[in-house]
């Protein structure tokens, strides 16, 4: 008898975990196929559909529930022992693209829990996302009328469903390239327990008070050739540095803005974005293994 009541109270505490995990996310399995229909299928960026279809690594779409609305995201696990830490992928002003799913299988690949969130989810002419939007002008305008606090509680609720997952240790990184690498220092004054924000060609906050809520090292990644972002380096340094936080910005010269995507395009034709994105990729996951 005692045997037979541990088993059924493993069983039901089995289906209370899948109860409450459902009750945060749905999830669709088959993350390839719809793919095709979920991710705005950007003009040159076969290269890395390919690549990420091809992974061997276990992806999923879910919808993480936040409010009324419910997030789209693109969610990938590490082959590893343990439990690992997990990163939250901010995406460039394209919305969800092949790239940002390949990125993310990519930080997969290097023993960390990926999610990409889609912040269209829901913003669509046919009620969906990224992928509803005809073109990249489109897709831009709607990503800039997107409201704050729903992007924040959009990333709040991604953070907290990943860092909950059985396979998480409930370290969770943020990281954001361009729109993204603003979005991901801007989420670091909202969020106190991130481990660690990376930024990408992304300008950080301007007041104060928001630097002040910052608890996170933001380690900065930016282009060598981008005068516009780089502008606002200098102020950030100050403002960090009159706060007591840590900021790490480093410049890779001779690249352009969108290094991270562009430097592992095979019709890229600028060596320095290779190079850069080789150098940044290196130091990142240098930074990660210390988290």
């Amino acid at each position: 008898m005692r045997r037979a009541f541990v088993i059924i109270a493993a069983l039901s505490l089995s289906a209370l975990s899948t109860f409450a995990q459902d009750s945060v996310a749905s999830h669709h399995h088959d993350a390839k196929n719809d793919a095709k229909s979920l991710s705005f299928n950007a003009p040159g960026q076969d290269w890395a559909r390919q690549r990420v279809d091809k992974s061997p690594r276990h992806q999923e779409w879910v919808l993480v529930k936040q409010g009324g609305r419910a997030v789209n995201s693109f969610l990938v696990y590490p082959e590893v022992k343990g439990k690992a830490t997990s990163v939250v992928v901010i995406h460039e002003i394209m919305g969800m693209t092949d790239w940002v799913r390949n990125l993310t299988d990519q930080l997969a690949e290097a023993g960390y829990i990926a999610i990409a969130p889609d912040l269209l989810s829901g913003a669509g002419p046919k009620g969906g996302g990224t992928a509803d939007f005809a073109d990249r002008s489109a897709i831009g305008q709607a990503i800039r009328a997107l409201p704050p606090d729903q992007i924040t509680a959009d990333l709040n609720a991604v953070t907290d469903y990943v860092s909950k997952l059985p396979a998480a240790n409930g370290k969770v990184a943020v990281a954001g390239f361009s729109y993204g690498g603003a979005q991901s220092f801007r989420f670091a004054t909202r969020r106190p327990d991130l481990v660690a924000a990376f930024v990408f060609y992304g300008a950080g906050p301007e007041s104060k008070e928001d630097i002040a809520r910052i608890k996170a090292p933001v380690h900065g990644f930016y282009a060598g050739n981008d005068d516009r972002v780089n502008a606002t380096i200098p102020k950030t340094q100050e403002l960090m540095r009159e706060a007591g936080k840590k900021y790490e910005p480093v410049k890779y010269e001779g690249s352009g803005h969108g290094f991270m995507r562009m430097g592992e395009d095979p019709a890229n034709m600028n060596e320095a974005n290779k190079w850069a994105r080789n150098e940044a990729w290196g130091r990142w996951r240098g930074i990660l293994k210390k988290l």
